[in-house]
């Protein structure tokens, strides 16, 4: 599983990995047991302060979704996280807003956008 940072969301960074946790445990991209990277270790890749990876451990570890074991590191608990069809919603809601915002950013139509996915989708089936 890779968690990836989007600075110009405006979602705070924590948020952002909270929630691609709980969805790839959700996806069944980490099942029960699997190790997460250490705090350091995530703080280095994500380029964060490790408070930041430690506020999103503490409240996924609340949540009953991750375990923290004193020595051996974090892994993903027995209780998986249901991601419902109004949390998909939200986040595909959040995904279309940042992409229109980028797009328009750089004068694309909504037109030119939805070829340039037609496309995209064509080449990776």
């Amino acid at each position: 599983m890779e968690i990836r940072i989007d600075t110009k969301s405006g979602v705070p960074f924590y948020r952002q990995i909270i929630e691609q946790v709980k969805f790839a445990i959700a996806r069944g991209d980490l099942g029960s047991g699997d190790q997460l990277p250490t705090v350091r270790q995530l703080a280095v890749d994500l380029s964060v302060n490790p408070n930041t990876v430690i506020r999103a451990y503490r409240e996924l570890e609340i949540a009953g979704i991750l375990e923290t074991q004193q020595g051996s590191g974090t892994f993903v608990g027995r209780h998986k996280p249901q991601v419902d069809d109004l949390e998909r919603r939200r986040m595909l809601d959040q995904i279309l807003t940042e992409l229109l915002a980028r797009a328009a950013g750089y004068g694309f139509t909504l037109d030119e956008m939805l070829e340039g996915l037609r496309q995209r989708k064509e080449v990776s089936s």
